[in-house]
């Protein structure tokens, strides 16, 4: 077996596809220690700076002195605590949906929730570009499966016509987390309603980031999910991920959500950060931060439409693809920003398709807009250098 792992990870190195992980120090912000070397950090889903925020650690300080480091066991054992049950109440009142249920991941709530909702017999219609983890939820429900081209309403509406599954689920995320466009979430609405399905969007990137109240996409066109996907662990500060919808839903869920039954639960002391965060979020200095987040997205979107290197659809959100194409250039262009300070992190397939590596450069409030200059500065750099496409407009 040892000579299969070997012969394996020799063929990742010569396809620039071998992955290591990188050592940060110190907490997570717009600067960080990465690898021993300081750098302004261009690599977090961090998008509202509340990851090291002082509201969220005296209250994950305060709920651990009063609750323990551990939940001990499974919700449904004895792992239920006050804190998780006050946060799913928020959540749910927060997106005014009738329940919430806490999930140990965006991982763990998308292969828990695909495969209750579709049941054996039903019909999943999958954006193309949808997270990993939608996909193996997909996967692991055992239904039909339907993957439509990424936005193409027509196709999922052809989709949906021709099949005859009695439940039929049209799953999306709200905002794609390695190209950072949004998906068209009236229209996948319109058509579900057309069809009978019921309508699923993860807003893992997008809740704290957009939206009245950081509420998300959804609720910033006026379309009600049948089922809502959000995290933790990105704009709100701490970790761990929900389901929001009906209480029927919750309900089926506790039974048979295998990803919710068959694991230990949150700490609370990460519940009550979240709730800290959460709190933040749907408050005046959530819409402050918004406000600077946005800037920072103009600013990023102008420099790189100069540039030439303005994916189409980006500017939408905190998410920006610097598309290189060549994996092993892509990596390439990663050290070279890290030589300047700069840490961008190279993406490879499987987690883009091939040929389409990229540098992601993700924003946050807590940037600044010399930050952001000094990032393009570095990007037309590289042009002149050849290893970025196009031509430097600077």
């Amino acid at each position: 077996m040892r000579d299969l792992w070997r012969r394996e990870l020799e063929e990742l190195s010569r396809a620039g596809l071998r992955r290591r992980l990188r050592h940060v120090a110190g907490s997570q912000g717009p600067r960080l220690q990465l690898d021993g070397a300081p750098v302004i950090n261009f690599s977090s889903n961090n998008y509202l700076g509340l990851a090291a925020a002082p509201r969220l650690r005296d209250a994950s300080v305060a709920a651990t002195r009063e609750a323990g480091t551990g939940a001990g066991a499974s919700r449904l054992i004895s792992g239920n605590m006050t804190e998780h049950e006050a946060l799913e109440g928020e959540l749910a009142s927060f997106h005014d949906l009738g329940a919430a249920l806490l999930f140990n991941s965006g991982y763990h709530a998308n292969t828990g929730v695909i495969p209750v909702a579709a049941g054996r017999d039903g019909a999943v219609f999958s954006d193309a570009l949808n997270h990993a983890s939608i996909i193996d939820g997909c996967r692991l429900a055992r239904a039909q499966v339907h993957v439509f081209a990424h936005r193409d309403l027509e196709a999922l509406d052809r989709a949906l016509g021709a099949c005859e599954a009695e439940g039929k689920l049209v799953v999306s995320d709200s905002v794609f987390s390695m190209d950072g466009d949004r998906a068209d979430v009236a229209g996948l609405r319109q058509v579900a309603d057309a069809h009978g399905a019921a309508l699923m969007l993860d807003e893992a990137h997008a809740i704290g980031a957009a939206g009245p109240g950081g509420r998300g996409v959804a609720a910033e066109v006026g379309v009600r999910p049948d089922i809502l996907v959000g995290t933790l662990g990105k704009a709100a500060g701490s970790f761990g991920a929900y389901v929001a919808g009906s209480r029927e839903l919750r309900e089926l869920l506790i039974n048979r959500a295998r990803s919710f039954v068959f694991t230990t639960a949150l700490p609370p002391g990460v519940a009550a950060a979240g709730r800290a965060g959460l709190g933040v979020i749907a408050g005046p200095e959530g819409d402050n931060l918004r406000r600077r987040l946005g800037l920072r997205i103009e600013q990023l979107a102008a420099g790189l439409g100069r540039l030439g290197l303005l994916a189409p659809g980006a500017g939408s959100s905190a998410i920006f693809p610097i598309i290189i194409g060549d994996s092993s250039r892509t990596m390439e262009c990663c050290e070279a920003l890290l030589e300047r300070g700069l840490y961008a992190q190279g993406i490879r397939p499987p987690t883009v398709p091939r040929g389409t590596s990229r540098l992601r450069v993700a924003l946050m409030a807590t940037h600044s807009s010399a930050d952001v200059a000094v990032l393009l500065d570095a990007l037309a750099a590289l042009q002149r250098d050849g290893l970025v496409p196009g031509e430097s407009g600077q």
